[in-house]
């Protein structure tokens, strides 16, 4: 574990990323989506984790408009709509893989802090995610690309503002959220366990229990 922040001691509040931070949903997505794509002929292959994994960290009209980009526009929002629909409902029956240690580590934090989700994901994710393991009680609000149409270092700005934050941090696993974090000005803890890379951190954790020694 490496820090930089030795006095960064007024820490108020936690504002995690979703998936490769606090989950991982790849292999249920794959299973819903694949589901959905049996009924495509014209799609030319289906996803397998290890594609999706590769996606991760973008908004999901960007995964889908990459993945299809074969296919006429109308056809991949289709497709994507069926895709997302077939997602929510697979998800909130069956779950994902939350990482060692997740809810007892939330329980204790949000004893002390307040705590936030902001993810760039569409409609009813970060709601089922929380629904389908009772983490609502953890969380204060949250915020989501699909939502609001904004960036990710947007959002994070956002649920700042609404929420009065003083001294918040963001914990996520990619560089894509570590350049979220410094656009909303923030320190950045990087989920080293999850499915991205970044050098730019100013904190790196192996597992989600060191986050109990900040």
């Amino acid at each position: 574990m490496k820090s930089k922040l030795d006095q960064f001691t007024n820490l108020d509040s936690i504002i995690f990323d979703l998936d490769g931070t606090l989950w991982d949903s790849a292999e249920e997505v794959v299973i819903s989506w694949n589901e959905v794509l049996k009924e495509y002929g014209e799609v030319e292959k289906h996803f397998t984790k290890e594609i999706l994994a590769g996606y991760m960290g973008m908004p999901t009209h960007e995964i889908f408009e990459s993945f299809f980009h074969y296919l006429p526009p109308h056809k991949i929002k289709e497709i994507q709509d069926a895709c997302s629909k077939s997602e929510i409902d697979h998800l909130a029956q069956h779950g994902g893989k939350l990482y060692p240690g997740v809810e007892g580590v939330l329980s204790k934090l949000s004893k002390k802090y307040n705590l936030f989700i902001v993810s760039n994901c569409q409609h009813k994710y970060i709601e089922t995610f929380l629904g389908y393991y009772g983490f609502d009680k953890y969380f204060t609000d949250y915020e989501y690309q699909e939502r609001t149409q904004l960036s990710k270092g947007e959002n994070i700005r956002l649920v700042i503002e609404r929420n009065n934050l003083k001294n918040p941090i963001y914990i996520g696993d990619t560089d894509g959220d570590s350049k979220a974090a410094r656009y909303a000005g923030i320190p950045f803890i990087y989920a080293s366990y999850g499915f991205g890379e970044t050098k730019d951190y100013d904190y790196l954790i192996d597992k989600v229990e060191e986050l109990l020694e900040l």
